[in-house]
């Protein structure tokens, strides 16, 4: 594709990339000679009129552009439309003139073009092709047709047989805008849908930067999230909302109103649609429309509640059974999806509530709340009292205080919010209504939706003006600080996390325990995820454990003990959460605490006190309870901690599968600190099973989220992660650089419940990479570290640093004892670390023939468990032995260029061809420089090449090649040392 036939926007098009790409199609056809005809179909606001207008702009130099629109015959019903379009008395396509018109469509950023206007009248499609092509002049003709679905009924009629009749040498382009209906079904169609989040989120940013009301002052972010719901995707108006407000407003200085001003332009462009439809239907729209107003947003209504509303209010049997059970009815306003019934596009619901009298509006909720109560239980009871919530004409302190007893556990948090929020608007008392919105957002909060729980807390008042001796419900004057930490420790700094929740715990303590209670546990969290025993130990000291039971109170006690270095003491508390009778499969913690939150609790103890395997077990019941019990926001986090679990009991492929989905529910549930964490865990797993790019991405990620917030946990991870990637590959120096900071004592060092799990790893690094004098006191702290833990890998990994740390006559002892305790603990992976480690030194001590075995016995480990990076850098050690191995040498140069060489003839090589010195080569494959030397020189003969460049240009773009260097010519007896830099 040329840039000639580019559709391009000065102003970019967001999000509609797809529509462009087809018109440019039509475009390059059309300027061959071929004609064709294409239906943008949307309703109103979505673009349409942007993307004729595109068309038109591109096809200019190439042709003459015929622009025709609906007008009619005042100005009040042009600004009425979205698209110029939904005008009530349509009286045919007029030209395409004036500012006025032009600025009619808030979401039209393109240039706007001045085209021929086009004025047909009411002629033959014969006739009407026959009038264009003679307007053409010979040169290809776009005809753009806007808001076609309001012309003339004949002059539709015409300009759709026309288009039927183009194709190959017509020469005529014919693109429709047009609403989602039957005038153009058979023409080609491309369907509009609402922006999604992304291009939603970089229309504003640009709008709001560049529009009419911009403001020097960025937009708060409560704000922005506030206008990316209202504005649902829809263009036009998310323009008119942001429109609307001032700068005081989406700087956050002054409250938003409610609702947002500024939709009417764009709901009242659906009043043609609305109009033009019979009695009956439009009856049946505003039920459909009223009973959606107490189910959560995109849930629809169900359709037996709109089937009985509909008989009640005396709609025709038979037509209910037509509209819904088939879209003609309604002109496909309403669908079904099984037991639903929903709006397309959603934001016609809001459009026939706007466009119902108030009066017919009451009524409809009132029939709805009748028809809820009688259906009697506590399923209708709430939604009931939302109906007339929706009725009532004003603030109602006995109806709002009904809502807020209502709202209990037996419904999911959206609904309790939902329904404290409209308590909240009823309610005439300032400190009670700010209170009700404080409630609601921690509702919405744990439905996992921040974004409404911040606008929510952005309609509470100052704390002063709160009081005590609210409902049970509302919490009182620490609710909504509360909310404001709860959402920190989810997306926010750990740091303001810890203190917001604090300063809302010593406020609800007199009031509220138990929000007080999940307070300070937030705040030990808080502190926990940010390395700070001290403000761990700060937070659970001022929680009282008497009411809750035995195994809390354990727990408090036990991670207290540890964390303040009284280990035994602190794990014989922590085992009394596990098995206080000694029976692993009764499981008493699932009795004493059977809420999903004490289960993770308890997994975290498991964790703490090394049994790997209960804290599988107590995991997999813990993400089972958050699945049956919710609530949604907990997901995360216990597929985090069943992920680490796992990785610590060597499940690599099971943690990476929970931690992916881990890690869409975050992002679904909009927790961005959890995502960063369960972007280490995959770094973790990635580490083992690779590729070695899936690692960094994930390491990447995680610091990207964990430095700014302060997560040194996450942040541990992921380093730790990296370099034993590197170790994979063979890069033990960059490993040990990596590793130094979070093992070694002083600025840097790593998450405290973390870092002594990665001592083995930075032992290995440092031995192969040559730097054995740094190891002693931390293989000191680990051997501590292992003597108090239950992880069963422990005694094996503490032997294995022994011997890699041992002399020579004492380190095959180690490897001996470190493979005996493997046998004992299980666990393919870390056994497979110890055989290749062994089989290396045993290799380096030149007793080749003993090493085979043990390397042979690394590379079917590592194949098992998937790690396939470890089984390549196993594979090269047995090669390097003498023993080949099948199917895993490569020919990076194609056409058998290697097969001259020996095994380990090839490995030098291509270490040399990424770019490594000859004492790199000698470090990573255990090798002396000299015996290095010497194989490069054979390896240069060999090959015929004379330098380290040709050597790495001959193998191939999968190597990286050193910067070539000026060099004078030798003979082929006398190759250039391949010692190198």
């Amino acid at each position: 594709m040329t840039s000639s036939t580019t559709v391009r926007s000065p102003h970019r098009l967001y999000g509609r990339g797809g529509e462009l790409a087809i018109i440019q199609g039509l475009l390059t056809r059309l300027r061959q000679g071929d004609g064709g005809a294409l239906v943008l179909a949307a309703p109103p606001g979505l673009g349409r009129t942007a993307l004729l207008r595109e068309a038109a702009s591109a096809h200019r130099s190439r042709g003459p552009v015929l622009y025709g629109t609906a007008s009619a015959a005042g100005t009040a019903a042009a600004t009425a439309s979205a698209d110029s379009a939904g005008l009530p008395d349509p009286v045919g396509p007029a030209a395409y003139t004036g500012p006025a018109a032009r600025a009619a469509s808030a979401d039209r950023a393109g240039p706007v073009p001045a085209p021929e206007p086009f004025t047909p009248e009411p002629l033959t499609p014969e006739e009407l092709l026959a009038r264009l092509r003679d307007g053409s002049t010979g040169r290809p003709l776009l005809v753009c047709a806007d808001d076609a679905h309001a012309w003339d009924p004949a002059c539709r009629t015409a300009l759709a047989a026309a288009a039927r009749r183009l194709g190959p040498g017509s020469g005529v382009g014919i693109l429709i805008a047009a609403d989602d209906g039957p005038a153009f079904a058979d023409l080609p169609t491309r369907r509009l849908g609402p922006l999604d989040e992304d291009a939603s989120a970089a229309l504003l940013d640009r709008l709001a930067g560049a529009g009419a009301g911009a403001t020097t002052d960025p937009l708060d972010p409560v704000v922005r999230a506030e206008l990316l719901r209202e504005g649902a995707g829809n263009p036009r108006l998310l323009t008119a909302l942001l429109g609307h407000l001032t700068p005081g407003r989406l700087t956050g200085r002054t409250p938003l109103p409610s609702p947002l001003p500024g939709a009417e332009g764009v709901l009242e462009a659906y009043a043609y649609r609305l109009d033009a439809l019979p009695a009956p239907a439009r009856a049946l729209l505003l039920l459909a429309a009223a009973a959606q107003e107490h189910e959560p947003a995109g849930a629809g209504t169900d359709a037996l509640l709109l089937l009985r509303a509909g008989t009640r209010a005396g709609l025709p049997r038979d037509f209910l059974d037509d509209a819904l059970f088939g879209p003609a009815a309604t002109e496909g306003l309403l669908q079904r999806a099984g037991s639903r019934v929903h709006f397309s596009p959603p934001l016609a619901a809001r459009a026939v509530l706007h466009h119902t009298p108030p009066a017919r509006r009451r009524a409809a909720h009132e029939l709805l709340a009748a028809l809820l109560g009688e259906a009697g239980g506590r399923a209708g009871t709430l939604a009931a009292l939302a109906q007339r919530a929706c009725a009532a004409p004003g603030p109602d302190h006995a109806l709002a205080a009904r809502l807020e007893a209502a709202a209990t556990a037996p419904y999911s948090h959206a609904e309790r919010s939902s329904a404290l929020a409209r308590a909240a608007v009823l309610t005439p008392d300032p400190p009670l209504r700010s209170a009700r919105f404080a409630a609601a957002a921690e509702q919405a909060a744990h439905a996992g939706d921040p974004d409404r729980a911040r606008a929510l807390l952005a309609r509470t008042a100052a704390p002063a003006e709160t009081g005590s001796g609210l409902a049970p419900t509302t919490g009182g004057p620490g609710l909504a600080p509360y909310v404001h930490g709860l959402l920190a420790l989810r997306s926010g700094p750990a740091v303001d996390a810890h203190e917001a929740l604090l300063a809302a715990a010593a406020l609800l303590g007199p009031h509220d325990p138990g929000r007080a209670l999940h307070a300070l546990l937030g705040a030990a969290d808080a502190a926990w995820v940010r390395g700070d025993a001290g403000g761990y130990l700060e937070a659970m000291g001022r929680v009282d454990p008497t009411p809750y039971g035995d195994a809390f109170a354990s727990y408090r006690a036990g991670m207290c003990a540890v964390l303040a270095g009284r280990t035994a003491e602190g794990h014989a508390l922590l085992r009394r959460c596990l098995d206080p009778d000694g029976s692993a499969e009764g499981h008493p913690v699932l009795r004493r605490c059977p809420d999903p939150a004490g289960l993770l609790r308890a997994g975290v103890a498991a964790l703490v006190l090394g049994e790997v395997a209960a804290a599988c077990r107590i995991g997999a019941r813990a993400l089972g309870a958050v699945r049956t019990r919710g609530p949604e926001v907990l997901l995360p986090q216990a597929l985090e901690y069943l992920a680490y679990a796992e990785l610590r009991a060597g499940l690599h492929a099971a943690a990476r599968a929970h931690a992916l989905e881990g890690l869409h529910a975050a992002r679904r549930t909009g927790q961005p600190n959890s995502s960063a964490r369960l972007h280490a865990v995959l770094a973790l797993a990635a580490s083992v099973e690779g590729p070695a790019e899936a690692c960094a991405a994930h390491c990447d990620a995680a610091l990207a989220g964990a430095v700014p917030h302060g997560l040194a946990q996450p942040a541990t991870l992921a380093t730790w992660a990296r370099g034993r990637a590197d170790l994979a590959a063979g890069r033990p120096e960059e490993a040990a650089a990596r590793l130094g900071p979070l093992v070694r004592p002083g600025p840097g060092q790593g998450h405290f419940a973390v870092r002594t799990l990665a001592v083995p790893c930075y032992v290995e690094a440092v031995v192969l990479g040559g730097r054995g004098g740094e190891l002693s006191s931390v293989v000191d702290e680990f051997a501590a570290w292992a003597d108090r833990t239950a992880d069963p890998q422990a005694p094996a990994q503490l032997a294995r640093c022994r011997a890699l740390t041992a002399p020579a006559d004492e380190a095959d002892a180690r490897y001996a004892e470190a493979l005996a305790h493997h046998d004992r603990a299980g666990g393919d992976f870390e056994r497979a670390r110890t055989l290749l480690l062994y089989g290396q030194w045993l290799r380096r001590r030149r007793r080749t023939r003993e090493a085979r075995t043990p390397l042979r016995d690394a590379l079917v480990a590592f194949q098992r468990c998937s790690a396939r990076a470890w089984a390549e850098r196993a594979g090269g050690e047995l090669r390097a032995a003498g023993e080949p191995v099948a199917g895993a040498v490569r020919d990076t140069g194609g056409g058998g260029v290697l097969s001259a060489l020996t095994p380990q003839q090839q490995r030098i090589a291509r270490c040399v061809a990424e770019g490594a010195t000859n004492r790199e080569v000698a470090l990573r494959l255990s090798l002396s420089p000299r015996t290095v030397d010497h194989h490069l020189r054979n390896v240069f003969a060999a090959l015929s090449v004379r330098s380290r460049t040709e050597l790495a240009r001959l193998l191939g773009p999968q190597t990286s090649p050193m910067p070539r260097t000026p060099r004078t010519p030798r003979s082929p007896q006398s190759p250039q040392s391949p010692q190198g830099p």
